[in-house]
């Protein structure tokens, strides 16, 4: 089974070159914004992120899972992403054993054109639709499972996307969406990104440091992203704000806990680092660096600061809930 086969023949090509009229156009069409960054992005979405299909990424994406839902029934039958991206979430999902089949959606067509071909790959039984997440386009009673991971804040009406969620969903059936920005996260987060892009690609600038600088043209083409990227991220989220939202929606057993606060403390820093230098330049010691480092401030988070520190400060949100049997 190939890629085209399993994407919606209906569906419009991936456009990861936007002109200039069009780039102009989106910073007033938030929805058009998301298929053209996400669609620039597609291709080394992977890699900017780290994002793999190996025991470490099931490892993550499964704890996160674990989190929200400690004791699932499993597996779920069939599973849908919602704005899958390349797949991240729950294609590593699956491989964990959480589902047997996955439809994924995303806006952008060129994520889901990646996210397709990364499930073929992975030999994984997946179709999926270029698909808005206010009009997902599967049938009432369709999915036992819906997950989604960093999608909600992307999402401008968050509660009418999460009703679409409830009315595709099996009576019983369970949302898990996690990786969404809290809003006292968010804050200290771009602080330190914008803070550490300010250090690298200045101090690179030094003589004899030319070699640790990317190409201007790198540097103005992430810095044109970046621009994008704050028509992209729409929202921040209050835990207990988005629990009353997905209540509102008509979910029960809904529950949000957060996570990552020392952690994000060094991540957004180290990912902002790793963005501004050329790829490649850092090697095997920097990666075992940044993912022992972040291991090691995730048990401080789980084991100690969860105790004392609000949910609310946190940068991660995780939010659960299930569609009522009648």
């Amino acid at each position: 089974m190939t890629v085209d086969s399993i994407a919606g023949a209906s569906d419009p090509a991936p456009n990861p070159h936007a002109t200039a009229e069009q780039v102009e156009a989106a910073y007033q069409d938030t929805k058009l914004a998301q298929v053209l960054y996400h669609d620039w992005e597609a291709e080394t979405y992977d890699d900017k992120w780290s994002i793999s299909y190996d025991e470490r990424c099931i490892e993550y994406a499964r704890g996160r899972f674990d989190k929200a839902v400690p004791e699932a029934d499993l597996p779920y039958g069939r599973a849908l992403e919602l704005g899958c991206g390349t797949g991240f979430f729950l294609l590593n999902l699956m491989q964990s054993g959480i589902a047997d089949k996955g439809s994924v959606t995303d806006l952008s067509p060129g994520m889901v054109k990646v996210a397709l071909r990364n499930a073929e790959n992975l030999g994984l039984d997946v179709d999926g639709r270029v698909a808005d997440a206010e009009t997902i386009p599967y049938e009432d009673d369709t999915f036992d499972l819906v997950v989604g991971h960093a999608v909600l804040h992307h999402i401008p009406d968050v509660e009418k996307s999460l009703r679409e969620v409830l009315r595709v969903l099996k009576p019983g059936g369970r949302f898990v969406f996690a990786g969404e920005p809290s809003t006292v996260g968010d804050f200290y987060a771009r602080w330190l990104s914008r803070a550490t892009w300010a250090a690298a690609t200045n101090v690179t600038r030094l003589p004899g440091l030319g070699q640790w600088r990317r190409t201007q043209e790198e540097l103005d083409e992430s810095s044109r992203a970046a621009a994008l990227e704050a028509v992209v991220d729409i929202h921040t989220f209050d835990p207990a704000h988005l629990e009353d939202l997905a209540r509102s929606a008509g979910g029960e057993h809904v529950q949000a806990v957060t996570e990552e606060f020392a952690a994000a403390m060094l991540g957004w820093p180290v990912r902002t680092f790793e963005a501004a230098v050329p790829a490649g330049k850092l090697g095997w010691g920097w990666a075992r660096f940044a993912f022992g480092g972040y291991k090691r401030l995730t048990w401080l988070d789980e084991n100690l600061l969860q105790r004392f520190v609000p949910r609310a400060f946190f940068y991660n949100v995780l939010i659960t809930g299930a569609k009522p049997q009648g």
